[in-house]
């Protein structure tokens, strides 16, 4: 909610009542309201005339703000906490609090206590019992005032400064209410901009200059005969309503021309009731002359009301039509200071025509209240377009390398011209440090990523020469699988191996030459081993080599893993002696290769072949 802090009566708290939804206005826009249909509102809404209140509807308001006066310390205990009357709007709604707490939570509204509303208010009774005029005044104020969760409504009754009575009940937020509220007053606006005053104006009409009618006189002759001249009063009469009486006045002259006429017809209807005493008093009851008399001072009567009627229909049209000029004059200078500026930067400018005009009644004073008051606005908006202009100044001046940073320039104009500046020196260096922060990260970004590149690349280079060392290691490997395979082809053809055994070597020595790098199958070696042995001690054994391999998974057989399927233990330096070094390390052990296992059991074959053969020796 914001608050407003306005003087009740005042340009600016009109001005704030006409361009806001207001909860006192809420019971008559949903047709509840005893005290104003919703078509006078609409009226009142489109036309900005609100009816002066007589003197006995503000004696009845004084009352009113007495009874609350005295009844707030009464409240202010039950709640446990000062009120403080305020004026606050959330959007287009407004609401006027008798009271609301410091935090907000909890406000008051208080009536004058009356018949209905102590029929109402029994033990036990909440909120939800009161009449609807009342619920749709406090639900409006829960929807200004978000956080209040309860509204205490109080109606009392004093004699004096004496409380006589008073009743109290708890209000809670009804959501199915505020729908109905919100919804009201959407279709209320519709009205407002639809409505047309509903009676046309009457055509020009010259009047005459106001002659008195002739004197009604009544009198009796002799013991039955009256002499009267209602007959010529007659004719004088219709003359008079027909042709003279004013039915359009148009200048202060036809005002008070008709006045004068009004002030006729009245005494003509005294006259004709004095004619009647006058006759009755000398005879008695004339039946035709009564007759002729009633029809006369009916018409009397209802020609003064009917002209009475006129006048303060005049009287109100004149009104909004000088209220309507002040408006529209008003928007065409506004229009005209949003072209000088550019655009339409002008705010609403506060203005006040129809309560210029209260109090005034004639034509003329009429005019000069509202010409007064449309002068009035109009220094208030040259005042704030000068200010605007300066401010629009300001922000060519220094802003206009940063025009992206002013998107809300509708409002920064609104300010005053030195606030404006700073607010325009401090954006752009908040920008500026911005964007230095942003350059500053963008380089350490770059940084970064070529300190990436050049990592990978000082990898890449180490890996490629770890690729290169291994190919180097395998080719010495294979060159000496080559070797060991010559010599071993050559000893056999030098001691006459069998047939068998020099198609296994050979047949192994074409396959290891094409698959150095997958080594020697174990059931293979020991075969080879086998048929060596017979063939004599003169044979030297196949040697397996621990090949390169060339990993395609994660090593993971361990130690303990080989020394379960040998079915005996084997450390860790003895397969280093073999040429098997752990592939990784997992906490304190080593690891290998699953492709490494068929070439150990080579090796260890190739190392018992090798014992065996010595012990031979």
């Amino acid at each position: 909610m914001q608050v407003h802090n306005l003087t009740q009566g005042s340009p600016e708290w009109h001005a704030y009542r006409r361009n806001h939804f207001n909860a006192s206005d809420a019971p008559a826009m949903l047709g509840c309201s005893p005290y104003k249909t919703r078509d006078q509102l609409i009226a009142e809404l489109a036309t900005g005339i609100v009816p002066e209140a007589d003197a006995a509807t503000q004696r009845v308001f004084d009352a009113g703000h007495r009874f609350e006066s005295l009844a707030r310390p009464l409240v202010e205990k039950i709640i446990g906490e000062e009120l403080a009357p305020l004026v606050g709007s959330n959007g287009k709604y407004s609401a006027s609090f008798d009271g609301v707490t410091l935090m907000g939570d909890t406000g008051w509204e208080h009536k004058s206590l009356n018949a209905e509303l102590r029929a109402a208010m029994v033990d036990g009774c909440t909120g939800a019992d009161l009449p609807k005029v009342y619920r749709v005044q406090m639900e409006q104020q829960c929807m200004v005032e978000e956080s209040l969760a309860r509204v205490l409504f109080t109606a009392s009754k004093w004699n004096g400064d004496e409380l006589v009575e008073a009743r109290h009940c708890w209000y809670t937020p009804d959501a199915i209410l505020r729908a109905e509220i919100v919804a009201g007053w959407a279709q209320l606006e519709k009205d407002v901009a639809a409505y047309v005053p509903s009676d046309a104006a009457p055509q020009k009409v010259v009047a005459e200059t106001v002659t008195a009618l002739p004197t009604v006189f009544a009198q009796v002759t002799g013991s039955i005969a009256l002499k009267d001249n209602l007959p010529e009063y007659e004719v004088a009469l219709r003359d008079f309503i027909d042709h003279r009486l004013i039915t359009k006045p148009e200048s202060d002259q036809d005002f008070a021309n008709l006045d004068l006429q009004i002030k006729a017809l009245k005494g003509a209807e005294a006259a004709l009731d004095a004619s009647e005493e006058q006759a009755l008093s000398q005879a008695e009851m004339l039946s035709a002359f009564k007759r002729q008399k009633d029809m006369l001072h009916k018409l009397t009567r209802d020609t003064r009301l009917a002209a009475e009627k006129l006048l303060t229909a005049e009287k109100e049209r004149i009104k909004l039509e000088q209220v309507q000029r002040g408006q529209k004059e008003f928007a065409a200078h506004i229009a005209g200071l949003n072209t000088r500026l550019g655009k339409p930067y002008m705010p609403t400018v506060a203005s006040d025509f129809p309560g210029a005009i209260k109090g005034k009644r004639t034509v003329d004073s009429l005019r000069d209240a509202v010409s007064t008051e449309l002068a009035r606005a109009k220094i208030a908006a040259n005042e704030i377009a000068d200010r605007i202009q300066v401010n629009l100044g300001t922000l060519r001046e220094l802003a206009t390398a940063h025009a992206f940073l002013f998107a809300d320039t509708a409002q920064i104009v609104l300010k005053a011209p030195d606030d404006v500046t700073t607010l325009v020196k401090a954006r752009i260096a908040e920008h500026e440090a911005s964007e230095a922060r942003r350059l500053d990260a963008e380089r350490e970004r770059i940084r970064s990523e070529e300190q990436v590149k050049a990592q990978r690349a000082a990898s890449e280079a180490e890996e490629q020469r770890e690729r290169e060392r291994l190919e180097e290691r395998r080719q010495q490997l294979l060159q000496k699988e080559r070797d060991d395979q010559a010599a071993i082809a050559a000893a056999a053809a030098s001691q006459q191996i069998a047939a068998p055994l020099a198609d296994d070597l050979s047949n192994l020595a074409r396959e290891k030459s094409q698959e150095a790098v997958a080594g020697i199958d174990a059931s293979q070696a020991i075969t080879i081993a086998q048929r060596a042995a017979a063939a004599g001690p003169a044979v030297a054994p196949l040697r397996p080599v621990a090949a390169v391999i060339a990993p395609t998974t994660a090593p993971s057989l361990k130690l303990g893993q080989i020394t379960e399927r040998l079915g005996f233990a084997l450390s860790a330096d003895f397969l280093r002696g073999l040429g098997f070094e752990p592939a990784a390390k997992v906490g304190a052990h080593g690891v290998y290769h699953e492709a490494q296992f068929p070439h150990m059991l080579a090796a260890l074959v190739h190392h018992i072949e090798g014992v065996q053969a010595k012990a031979a020796a």
